[in-house]
């Protein structure tokens, strides 16, 4: 089961993030820069916590669900048209996410921590969605579709079903499905295809 997460990790990474991450300094991307970096600090946490209950190898797709928007936010600057303008929606839901990782910080619980990671992720993946159902073609599919896949390989290989082990793992299965609805419900195939054009 490691050498699958392993695998699974690799392929998300390597197809999924960096194809996004390849369209971004295309400009072809435009991702939320607030998004993306709470997309990075929440499952960080998330993973942290569930380490420190005792977590094992199951929790890399939370890492994983971290590292790959860390490295779409950096890739954001490198190209002028390669971030959505923010709005005070935008903002809003970064200072709810922020807020919820102070509260983490301030409980310092596992179970807790992992509650407020959710909350945070969730308030940071609301304008994205919004953005990404309204105009599909500033996103990139297969960055969502693996991620996707993977949480799901994270959820069967999973050998603890506490809330601390299985709580951001459940949460992202739920985001990831909604953000593939949002880029994907017209012309799946056509966007997919659009995601490696050259």
């Amino acid at each position: 089961m490691f050498a699958l997460l392993i695998v699974g990790a690799l392929v998300h990474f390597f197809v999924g993030s960096l194809t996004y991450v390849r369209n971004t300094i295309r400009g072809r991307s435009q991702p939320n820069r607030i998004t993306f970096l709470l997309w990075a600090a929440g499952p960080f946490i998330g993973f942290a916590a569930g380490i420190s209950a005792g977590g094992s190898w199951a929790l890399l797709p939370v890492f994983m669900s971290g590292f790959g928007p860390f490295v779409i936010f950096l890739a954001s600057f490198m190209n002028s048209k390669a971030y959505w303008k923010l709005g005070i929606f935008d903002y809003l839901c970064g200072l709810l996410a922020v807020c919820a990782l102070v509260l983490w910080a301030l409980t310092k619980e596992p179970a807790t921590a992992v509650l407020f990671a959710i909350l945070s992720d969730g308030f940071a993946t609301l304008p994205t969605l919004l953005k990404a159902w309204k105009h599909p073609e500033t996103e990139t599919s297969i960055g969502y579709i693996t991620a996707f896949l993977y949480v799901i390989l994270g959820i069967v290989v999973i050998h603890s079903y506490s809330f601390t082990q299985l709580g951001f793992l459940v949460y992202l299965l739920i985001s990831d499905f909604l953000m593939v609805v949002a880029v994907c419900r017209k012309n799946p195939w056509q966007h997919l295809r659009a995601d490696f054009a050259g």
